[in-house]
């Protein structure tokens, strides 16, 4: 029966066993989830459902297929990460004790330097030879697989020559050390008690300077002052013992290995005493204000000398 408003003649009332909707209309048996066409099968999304769980669930690909691909991604991150952020370096000598001691490894940050950053004082640094640091040093003879780990980071290299030292002086600075006295850096002496090896003087080995650090290089020395062959003992060569910029790998942040040396390499306060920049930093003006002082006194008079003629 059509559902809808009243119309002026009445409809023939159905009668039972007539068809529902007059004649020429087909009839549906309403089964219990839905119609049934005449083969008897549910139609709509239900037939659907069932058509998929006939099929059964989709086969997942097996974990050893997926082992590979997921390897292969692990050493690609590792690469990146030793290649553009952190790469971790063994400590081959005692020239940075107590500090660092021989063996240990730490974590060098690669990051900051892309970006800009230069080595600041009292950093720990390392850094490639500016040549001729390490003549005469034993070369190292890894296996296959060391080579391997330390390609992809996860082991210190052992064929590459570089070395850490903490950075005393950067471009612009001007150092210096007497035997007997303290290294001054811009007219201020650096108190390295927390940081020298005990027992150590900070020069009386290598007195030295006073040395102008070029721009865009540092002065670097050994914390263990007696046993580090450190920019003092490499005035001879090119650049007169500074190390360049470019040869800085990086900064050592931590200690990462072994565990009880654990330990965060952070600037001594002595580098933070006021003044120590100032030198630096205002040296190109004051150079400035001393050479044109003459000019003006000698201006001022002249101008003097002339208003009292008049």
């Amino acid at each position: 029966m059509a559902v809808g408003a009243r119309s002026g003649h009445e409809e023939p009332e159905d009668r039972p066993g007539s068809p529902v909707g007059g004649a020429g209309t087909e009839a549906f048996d309403m089964g219990p989830s839905g119609p049934v066409d005449g083969s008897g099968e549910h139609g709509g999304a239900d037939g659907a459902a069932e058509e998929n769980e006939a099929s059964g669930p989709k086969k997942q690909r097996s974990f050893w297929k997926e082992l590979p691909l997921l390897i292969g991604i692990a050493l690609i991150l590792a690469l990146l990460i030793k290649t553009f952020l952190v790469q971790a370096f063994s400590i081959p000598s005692d020239s940075m004790q107590d500090t660092l001691e021989r063996g240990d490894r730490v974590l060098v940050d690669k990051l900051t330097p892309w970006f800009g950053s230069e080595p600041e004082r009292g950093e720990v640094v390392v850094f490639h030879d500016p040549g001729g640091w390490l003549e005469g040093e034993p070369a190292a003879h890894p296996n296959v697989a060391q080579k391997f780990l330390s390609f992809i980071g996860l082991m210190p290299s052992a064929e590459e020559k570089d070395l850490i030292k903490r950075v005393i002086a950067v471009g612009g600075d001007t150092v210096s050390c007497k035997a007997g006295g303290p290294v001054i850096v811009n007219g201020k002496a650096l108190s390295e008690k927390s940081y020298i090896f005990p027992g150590n003087t900070p020069c009386n080995d290598q007195p030295f300077g006073p040395i102008h650090v070029p721009k865009g290089r540092i002065w670097v020395m050994g914390d263990h002052r007696q046993d580090s062959l450190d920019s003092r003992y490499h005035q001879q060569l090119p650049g007169g013992g500074t190390v360049s910029n470019k040869e800085v790998v990086g900064r050592a942040f931590v200690v990462a290995w072994p565990v009880n040396h654990w330990a965060w390499l952070g600037v001594p306060s002595t580098f933070d005493q006021k003044g120590i920049n100032a030198a630096a930093a205002m040296g190109p003006g004051a150079l400035g204000l001393a050479g044109a002082l003459p000019i003006v006194i000698r201006r001022r008079r002249k101008l003097t000398r002339e208003g009292t003629a008049g």
